[in-house]
């Protein structure tokens, strides 16, 4: 199915202006279908083959209520009307007004009652609004449902008027509060006029009790917060709703509940008749969130305090290695504390990180310089990334960064032994979750006879266990091709829940 924007270019030659009106009213529809008990289509006149010139109308959005049954058994959105049918809308298009008049209509699976509401934008009807009610519900109605009834009223009326919705640069989609979750009609004197039983259950978890109808909401709304600021943020917004205005949502928290205000002008023709202000229960999600958030934190915290701990044991490390007087233990113990360097790196990235993966070039480009300080290669031996790694899952990034130490470190201190100078490239290349990395030296290259099944070196034993066993990848090493000098290390990898990034 087609988007709302591309059905209104396809179908209609609307200015930009028409165009965001239109996506702004059906952004707010649901709560003119809810108080409605209605199903709302939104109509355009498209051209027709009827010889008589019979206007043919075209169906690009619907919404069905949640109060009630759907008049429509199947999706409407792409359906053409004419004749009969596409009277109401007509009348509608072409005299501007609000179409009641017509006789239900009985022909089809369900009895429907159908209406008719011009969409206005700067004075002009730019499209129609279809309300079909479904008369197979119909019942007798109880307070509630006519208080929706009459808002719904006016608020079909300021569609007709242009003033619903309300002129702003925001496109809002099903956000904030529906009717079903809690509504209080204010007056025009900001008196409670209706509360329904959803709106004074919340009203009590915040504090509020008795009964509010026939109470100004000023001192209502003063009573509900447990911060004052935000209790003025509340009335300030439905008194700007009874000035006309569109304040927007407001969000408050009292006696252990949160429920989010949404406050909406009525001003049918023009007539100042009150506010309507509808209200949802958030004390649930909320508590969800700051679970959440309690539990970002502890895990950072985790990370933080797994990195302290690794540092720890690699300072441990360093000064056992001081002591130690046999060279080829003092080696293994710096070895082991690269090791254990490297995979603080990634902890120390997480312990800052709002999720459970990590952009790894951050932990590559600290990682190469610290290879070539504890190497003594510095100022022989150029260590540089070419590509990108983008984002990597921690469980990938520890093996990983262990991978890319050995290797480098083994190219660093093998390849160009204490005379020989040269550089080291690490290039990787990401396209989505397949990841290529191949680490290439201009050293003196792999002795005579080298097998990597043969080879004994504890750095090498390292890398293939890790690719193989945790990364689940492969890796090959050789001399480079095209008679360059030097060695070439591929590693080849299936990276989950990443960055498509391709380099």
């Amino acid at each position: 199915m087609a988007a709302l924007g591309d059905l209104l270019a396809l179908h209609a030659d609307l200015g930009e202006r028409e165009t965001f009106h239109v996506q702004r009213l059906v952004g707010q529809w649901q709560l003119l279908a809810d108080l409605s008990f209605a199903d709302l289509l939104l109509w355009l006149p498209t051209p027709s083959d009827d010889v008589a010139g019979t206007p043919a109308f075209v169906c690009v959005a619907q919404c069905r209520p949640t109060t009630g049954q759907t008049a429509y058994l199947f999706d409407e959105v792409g359906s053409v009307v004419i004749g009969e049918r596409a009277a109401a809308l007509n009348v509608a298009l072409a005299e501007g007004r609000i179409f009641q008049e017509g006789e239900p209509d009985w022909g089809g699976d369900l009895p429907v009652r159908r209406e008719a509401i011009p969409v206005r934008c700067d004075g002009q009807v730019v499209a129609v609004l279809g309300r079909d009610s479904n008369l197979a519900s119909a019942r007798s109605a109880s307070q509630l449902e006519l208080v929706y009834l009459q808002s719904a009223a006016d608020l079909s009326t300021m569609v007709a008027d242009g003033t619903f919705p309300a002129d702003t640069n925001v496109v809002e989609q099903g956000t904030g509060p529906r009717a079903g979750d809690g509504l209080i009609r204010i007056a025009k004197d900001a008196t409670v006029l209706y509360a329904s039983p959803n709106a004074l259950s919340a009203l009590r978890r915040l504090g509020v009790t008795g009964n509010v109808v026939g109470e100004l909401f000023g001192p209502l709304g003063s009573v509900m917060a447990d911060d004052p600021l935000r209790a003025g943020d509340l009335v300030s917004a439905v008194e700007t709703a009874l000035g006309g205005g569109d304040p927007g949502s407001v969000e408050v928290s009292g006696g252990g509940a949160t429920v989010l205000f949404r406050a909406l002008p009525l001003r049918p023709a023009g007539e100042p008749l009150g506010a309507l202000l509808l209200l949802q229960d958030r004390t649930e999600l909320r508590r969800r969130d700051l679970a959440l958030l309690s539990k970002d934190a502890m895990i950072r915290e985790i990370h933080h305090r797994v990195k302290n701990n690794l540092q720890t044991v690699a300072a441990l490390l360093r000064l056992q290695a001081r002591r130690v007087v046999a060279p080829e233990a003092r080696v293994a113990l710096e070895d082991s504390m690269r090791r254990i360097d490297s995979i603080a790196l990634v902890h120390e990235t997480l312990s800052v990180s709002v999720n459970e993966s990590v952009e790894f070039d951050d932990i590559v480009d600290r990682l190469l310089p610290m290879l070539a300080d504890v190497t003594d290669s510095k100022d022989r031996v150029a260590v540089r990334r070419v590509g990108s790694f983008g984002s990597v899952p921690a469980e990938t990034a520890t093996s990983l960064v262990l991978v890319l130490t050995e290797v480098v470190q083994n190219a660093t201190e093998h390849a160009f032994g204490d005379q020989l100078s040269g550089a080291v490239t690490v290039e990787v290349r990401r396209d989505g979750p397949q990841l290529m990395m191949r680490i290439i030296d201009d050293g003196a290259g792999l002795p005579p006879g080298f097998a990597i099944d043969a080879s004994d070196r504890l750095g090498l034993q390292i890398v293939r266990t890790l690719i193989s066993a945790e990364l689940g990848g492969s890796f090959e090493i050789a001399a480079r091709q095209d008679d360059l000098r030097g060695t070439e290390v591929v590693v080849s990898l299936t990276v989950a829940d990443g960055d498509t990034v391709a380099k």
